[in-house]
């Protein structure tokens, strides 16, 4: 996708907006519709920290004619294929209870009804995709701080809660993305511990960057981070060898 082709907080509302048009146009009124924000774009709408995500995950409760009002936006400001999907339906961090833990956020046209995951729900799925080379775990960190800056601080209760909701226990959750929450949540200084964290999944995606080019067919969401742990420690190994 091309740089101008990015979701942010402006943008996001504007397709949204033109979203709600186009569906009320084919729909009528007499059929509402809902999306459920997650992800980078539940992060665009509650929180500053992101500036931007590449496509927008949601949960999608609607006639078949939001298939082609997503297209026609999608057509209309030249978007990319599935700009808004409910792709992360096949991953780890779906539940189907996230629409009673999400919240309002706008409604478009009088028909369109957008939700966005509440904090801490958000925390327990970023944590359960918990990726060192996505904006998973800074995510977790970023809006740790931005609840601490608002005057509502999450504490472990809250997100221990929320993982149990969501998922049922900690099982699917890797102690790497256990180690960053609870480095975050004794932190003193959040702001440095997100931008430390943005640094290590900088670090993280340059490597698997470089290993696509070496072998395009080496890096999948299976191989990924045991080719990021393999670099680190060979990285390590030099600097422990001079």
């Amino acid at each position: 996708m091309s740089i101008d082709r990015v979701f942010t907080k402006d943008n996001l509302d504007n397709y949204l907006k033109e979203l709600g048009r186009e569906f009320r146009k084919r729909n009528g009124t007499k059929m509402p519709a809902e999306i459920i924000l997650v992800g980078g774009a539940a992060i665009l709408a509650n929180y500053g920290f992101r500036e931007m995500t590449y496509d927008i995950d949601a949960v999608v409760t609607a006639s078949s004619a939001m298939k082609e009002a997503v297209n026609a936006v999608g057509d209309k400001f030249q978007l990319p294929n599935r700009w808004l999907n409910a792709d992360f339906k096949n991953t780890n961090s779906y539940s189907p209870k996230l629409r009673q833990y999400s919240k309002h956020y706008r409604t478009y046209s009088n028909v369109l009804h957008i939700r966005a995951v509440n904090a801490e729900y958000l925390i327990a799925m970023k944590l359960m995709s918990g990726r060192s080379y996505k904006k998973d775990l800074s995510d977790v960190v970023g809006i740790l701080y931005e609840q601490e800056k608002s005057g509502q601080p999450l504490g472990y209760e809250k997100i221990d809660k929320a993982v149990k909701e969501l998922y049922g226990d900690w099982n699917g959750i890797s102690d790497y993305a256990r180690k960053i929450l609870l480095t975050a949540l004794s932190s003193e200084n959040l702001a440095e511990l997100f931008e430390q964290q943005m640094k290590e999944e900088n670090l993280s995606r340059q490597i698997l960057l470089h290993a696509e080019q070496k072998d395009t067919k080496a890096v999948t969401e299976s191989s990924a981070e045991d080719i990021i742990r393999k670099a680190l420690a060979k990285k390590k190994s030099n600097r422990d060898e001079r």
